[in-house]
Formats: C-alpha cells, sequence, structure tokens
C-alpha cells in the first residue's frame, strides 16, 4: 500500500506538535518524515526526502513560505503544497493559491478541516498515481504492439492509400523520420510460392522470420523498417545511405546460413512522400523479373558482386567456382540477362565506380584500381562508353546521357 511522505514546516514548534497529534495519519497512508523550523530547512528536507505533501506557515524565518512554494514548485512540481496562514495573512494566502497551492488553513488549525483538505490531496496524489499507472500500461502496450501497427501503416503507405498529413503523423508516432526513406528494398524467397510437400507452412514462416532476422542484424546500425507485405516478400525502408556491398554481403548471409536462393532489389527514393508506392511497386516488379533469372546465373551474379574489384575477374574463374563450363554460363548469361559476360560485369563495376565518384573524394585512378581496372585509361574510356562522358565530367555534374539500373 502507498504511504505518502509529509512535511511540515512552522516556525513555532506548539503549532507542529498541534498539527501532528492533529490527524491520525496511518488512516490517510500519510506519515510524517520531516519537519522544519524555516523555509530553507524546509526545502532541503523536502527535496532530501522526495515528500508529496508539505504543510507550510507562510510567514517563517530565512526564506519565507511563498518563496519556499516557488522553490518547490520547481523543484518538486508534483509536490502538493497545504498553506498554514492567519486572518491577517490572507492576502498572501491568496497569492500562494495563484502560484499553485493546493489548498490552506487558517490558525488556529481546525482538526477536522486538517483532516479533510489531507483526504482530498491524498486522494488526489492516488488519481495522479492510477493516471501515470494507466499511462505506463498503455505505453508498454503500444509498445509491443508497435511492429504490428507499423506493418499496417507501411502496408497503406506503400500501397498508396495514404494522405501526406497521415503519414508524416503516423511516421512521428511510430518515432521514424517525417520523411520519405532514402532507400526501399524487397527482398522475395521464390519457393515461398511454390508448393512444396515436405514443407510445412510453420517452417515456411520460420524461414521467413529467420530472414527479417538476417536482415535486421546487417542494417543494425541503419534507421530503418522491415516488414512482411501480404504476399510475403520482405520490405526494407532505410532512412540512411547504404553502399551495394552491405546488401550484397546480406544477401550472402542469408544464402549461407539458410541454405536458400532469395531475390532482392534496392532502389533509392527520389519522388515526395506520398509517391513511395511507386518505388515499392518498382521493386516489386524488378524482383520478379529477376525470379526469372536461373539460379546459375543468379549464382554469378552474385559473386561478381562481390569480386568486382579483382583486375583477373573472368568467365574462365567464375564457372569454375560454380562448377560449369565457361560456354555454358556465357550462353545462360546471354539467354536470361539478353548482355553479355562484359557487358554485365562492366555494368556492375560502373555501379561501384559511380557511387564512388558521388560519395569519396578518391583520385579518378585510386577508383579504377578499386573497380578492377588495369589503368585509369581503360577505366575512363570505358566509363564514358557506359555513361556518355568522362569520370571527370561525371564528378563535376556535367550532363550526361546515360544511366544504370
Amino acid at each position: 500500500m502507498q504511504r505518502w511522505r509529509v512535511l511540515i514546516a512552522d516556525d513555532e514548534m506548539i503549532i507542529r506538535e498541534g498539527i501532528r497529534d492533529a490527524v491520525e495519519w496511518e488512516s490517510l497512508q500519510l506519515e510524517i518524515v520531516a519537519e522544519a523550523e524555516d523555509g530553507e530547512e524546509a526545502l532541503e528536507l523536502a527535496i532530501k526526502n522526495n515528500v508529496h505533501i508539505i504543510l507550510a506557515d507562510l510567514n517563517m524565518p530565512i526564506m519565507n513560505g511563498m518563496t519556499l512554494i516557488k522553490n518547490i514548485n520547481e523543484q518538486l512540481p508534483e509536490c502538493k503544497i497545504i498553506i498554514i496562514t492567519g486572518h491577517d495573512e490572507f492576502s498572501y494566502a491568496q497569492e500562494a493559491i495563484r502560484l499553485g497551492v493546493v489548498d490552506y488553513i487558517l490558525k488556529p488549525v481546525n482538526h477536522t478541516e486538517l483532516y479533510k483538505v489531507l483526504g482530498n490531496v491524498r486522494n488526489e496524489l492516488e488519481m495522479k498515481e492510477k493516471e501515470k499507472l494507466h499511462f505506463t500500461m498503455t505505453s508498454n502496450q503500444i509498445n509491443k504492439n508497435i511492429p504490428i501497427l507499423r506493418e499496417r501503416f507501411f502496408i497503406d503507405w506503400m500501397e498508396g492509400h495514404m494522405e501526406e498529413g497521415d503519414v508524416i503523423e503516423h511516421l512521428e508516432f511510430l518515432q521514424l523520420p517525417p520523411s520519405s526513406p532514402k532507400i526501399v528494398g524487397i527482398i522475395r524467397w521464390p519457393e515461398m510460392q511454390t508448393t512444396q510437400p515436405l514443407m510445412t507452412e510453420r517452417e515456411r514462416q520460420h524461414i521467413l522470420s529467420s530472414i527479417e532476422k538476417i536482415v535486421n542484424d546487417s542494417l543494425l546500425q541503419l534507421k530503418k523498417v522491415v516488414f512482411r507485405d501480404h504476399t510475403g516478400l520482405i520490405v526494407i525502408a532505410l532512412w540512411e545511405d547504404a553502399e551495394d556491398e552491405l546488401f550484397t554481403k546480406m544477401e550472402k548471409t542469408i544464402q549461407d546460413y539458410l541454405q536458400i536462393i532469395t531475390i532482392q532489389y534496392f532502389e533509392k527514393v527520389t519522388s515526395l512522400i506520398t509517391d513511395i508506392s511507386h518505388v515499392y511497386k518498382s521493386c516489386k516488379s524488378k524482383v520478379y523479373t529477376k525470379a526469372e533469372v536461373s539460379n546459375l546465373v543468379r549464382r554469378a551474379e552474385q559473386y561478381m558482386n562481390e569480386h568486382y574489384h579483382d583486375k583477373d575477374l573472368s568467365l574462365d574463374m567464375i564457372a569454375e567456382t560454380l562448377q560449369v563450363s565457361s560456354v555454358y554460363l556465357s550462353r545462360m548469361i546471354k539467354q536470361d540477362l539478353e548482355i553479355s559476360f562484359v557487358t554485365l560485369l562492366t555494368k556492375i563495376r560502373m555501379k561501384k565506380a559511380i557511387q564512388l565518384l558521388n560519395t569519396t573524394n578518391l583520385t579518378i585512378n585510386e577508383i579504377s584500381e578499386k573497380v578492377g581496372y588495369d589503368t585509369q585509361h581503360y577505366f575512363s574510356t570505358a566509363f564514358k562508353k557506359v555513361m556518355g562522358v568522362s569520370p571527370i565530367q561525371y564528378r563535376k555534374g556535367e550532363a550526361f546521357a546515360n544511366k544504370i539500373e
């Protein structure tokens, strides 16, 4: 049972004793924890004991009751103050009421009136405590349900069912930046949509949950939301920039730990907050298009994303790693992606080069080495062929004709 702590402050001992003896404190769940004979001592003891109720005379030495009230309001804002005053100090009592004291009692103190006032204050404290408890319980319940609330909100947002004001309001409520994410991505596990009599629904859900955990762990330091849409696609919204290597590593971790192949696609967001659905639909379309690519080609592409910086990377090297003939691998890349092995590797290297040009101060020569080219000249020639301008012109922001998807 809650015991409310009380302090009595009056420079006359007989008044303090009279108040102490006037009430059956335990019956009100009150406990006198300190007494003071001046305002300064009262303030010190009130803070030390973190009291809930102060009975204070207005006319005390060193620090009078009015100054004490102001200090208590600042340092113990939830403390309830009851003023003890004489008839000739009634105008001060009125001023004290304006400062927020809960009640006042005229001297000489009437026992019945004091008991009634203390009972009312106790009831007010109990009500505040119940409100705080209810608020805490409600907050805890909301926090438990935030993942579900986030998922419902994001599905509505991504599918274009929300107005800008509602989106911002929901983002703030869910403790997220009130703006569009910088990157949206989707991860698809193709086997989720296939009929597998040897795999139960529980096992499917376990794998999807495991994918989500790996995604969350991989993007641990980034402001993000990860959720599943109604088709089982795992959707990622990032409010911070991330390099392609992070996503490539994440894909490989899923493959290594779960022994499954997933398809992922990430896209930078440049549109308005209400246009996020276009990015989501674009990513969704891409992961289904990529699903048509054979498992072999996906593995080759993944290997190239991991080793593009190797100057000796070749079709023969990848074919040997994947244990197929280079002729067969070349044919499958051409068949599935409608581009040659060399074009695919160049595309991957150019994409990384653009990222380095945009985000670092590395020289062109340093960038050419990092993306797997023997010489700066060879890199610059390849870059201009793909992008329409040289790396130097690109970095200066000069217009360019091409764009790498």
